[in-house]
């Protein structure tokens, strides 16, 4: 799978190398192409590093890794590059209002497949998703279909077990969990290495 994951920080870095060890094929997109620290990683990686603009139109599904105050301007600058891909919102913004760009997305590329993922766990989480013998669950919405087949298969990839929650029209409680995780990881002192198990019982 080619997946652009725009931003090249902890969160990014951290779902980018999951993949690219699950050999799917990442490309970087960043505003500054030439920083050596990005180049870096991406050769550390087996990556590749590239424009915003350049990774949109190389990935089949668009992580969204980047601060969360860069959401609207970004989405709003690539809208028309963003209609018909598979997006995934990993961006959380803080200080009040909705945490999710799915109004921008609603706005601005009407006819991306939005997902929210990846948004409510810390990034340790990702680089260990293990907890003795339990596999941590990620919480996630979107639209069915084919779309949502590729986000699971990232989900999985980077070592989390996928939980739907329903369409997008739940990004409310996606974000909720988020809330949760961070009221529990730092509110509470628990520590970021935290995470959540759905359990059932067979009947």
């Amino acid at each position: 799978m080619n997946i652009a994951v725009l931003g090249a920080k902890i969160i990014g870095s951290t779902l980018a190398r999951k993949w690219t060890q699950a050999r799917h094929n990442v490309m970087f997109g960043v505003r500054s192409v030439d920083n050596p620290e990005t180049q870096a990683l991406a050769r550390a990686l087996n990556a590749t590093v590239e424009t915003v603009a350049n990774a949109i139109t190389f990935g089949e599904v668009i992580v969204f890794a980047i601060p969360g105050q860069a959401m609207g301007e970004t989405i709003q600058a690539h809208a028309a590059a963003l209609n018909g891909k598979i997006v995934i919102d990993a961006a959380n913004r803080m200080g009040g209002g909705a945490m999710n760009s799915a109004a921008d997305f609603a706005a601005h590329a009407p006819a991306a497949q939005v997902y929210r993922a990846f948004n409510s766990l810390g990034w340790e989480n990702f680089e260990n998703p293990v907890f003795g013998n339990l596999q941590a669950d990620l919480f996630y919405c979107g639209p069915a279909g084919a779309g949502q087949d590729k986000v699971e298969a990232l989900i999985r990839a980077v070592g989390l077990r996928p939980m739907c929650v329903g369409d997008l029209r739940q990004v409310g409680l996606v974000d909720a969990i988020g809330s949760l995780w961070f009221a529990l990881a730092f509110g509470q002192g628990i520590g970021r290495h935290l995470a959540f198990k759905v359990l059932t019982r067979q009947a």
